[in-house]
């Protein structure tokens, strides 16, 4: 297998990590669960959906890789299609108001173990983050080393690794984080700016580069 070289994978990993913290669905119901009914089913339910990634990432390796088998025009094709769809998700990022709102979670009563599998089905059956994943980690991989679906496992397993400590965090922090975005209405403004610059960026390379 072609290993990640050292600046693939830090690019990658500051590139996840931004995008990870950007206020969406996935990370604001830790946020409200942990907040909510406490750390342990805030963590669960993180860690289910950082979970959920591998199933995205084995899509996006073996979509990749028969599409090279296939046509390497048609691999260009799907990243020219990644790139407009990193750019459409830019745009939506950077005209967002940022206004990421904690709702209250479900009072149902659930273990950490249902909150765990909810979190990872809510992810694996989720399309949007499978375009994700097929738009997002071929622009990372270096063609030229060989190996396409090698590097996009290890990216998606490095993706997966970061959002589980990150939403791990989350769940375990709820009640602090929570409180501190209730008083800076603009960071999530600003989080979503900062992952829009790297969507658009990211989606413009993507097109460009062949």
């Amino acid at each position: 297998m072609t290993l990640l070289t050292p600046e693939q994978f830090l690019g990658f990993l500051s590139a996840a990590v931004l995008i990870t913290l950007s206020p969406g669905p996935d990370n604001l119901m830790v946020l409200s669960l942990g907040a909510s009914r406490g750390r342990k089913l805030g963590m669960a339910f993180g860690l289910g959906c950082a979970a959920g990634c591998l199933s995205h990432t084995l899509l996006a390796a073996l979509g990749v890789s028969a599409l090279i088998a296939a046509s390497p025009l048609a691999f260009t094709g799907l990243k020219v299609a990644g790139g407009l769809y990193l750019l459409w998700m830019g745009w939506q990022a950077l005209r967002s108001k940022g206004e990421a709102k904690i709702g209250a979670a479900s009072a149902a009563e659930a273990s950490p173990l249902q909150l765990f599998g909810k979190g990872l089905i809510a992810n694996a059956i989720n399309p949007k983050v499978v375009m994700f994943f097929l738009a997002f980690l071929p622009q990372f991989v270096f063609a030229a080393r060989g190996d396409a679906p090698g590097q996009i496992a290890q990216l998606g397993v490095v993706f997966t690794l970061q959002a589980a400590v990150l939403f791990g965090t989350l769940g375990y922090f709820a009640g602090h984080i929570g409180q501190w975005l209730g008083r800076h209405g603009r960071a999530g403004l600003w989080l979503d700016r900062i992952a829009g610059t790297i969507f658009v960026g990211l989606g413009l390379k993507l097109i460009v580069s062949r």
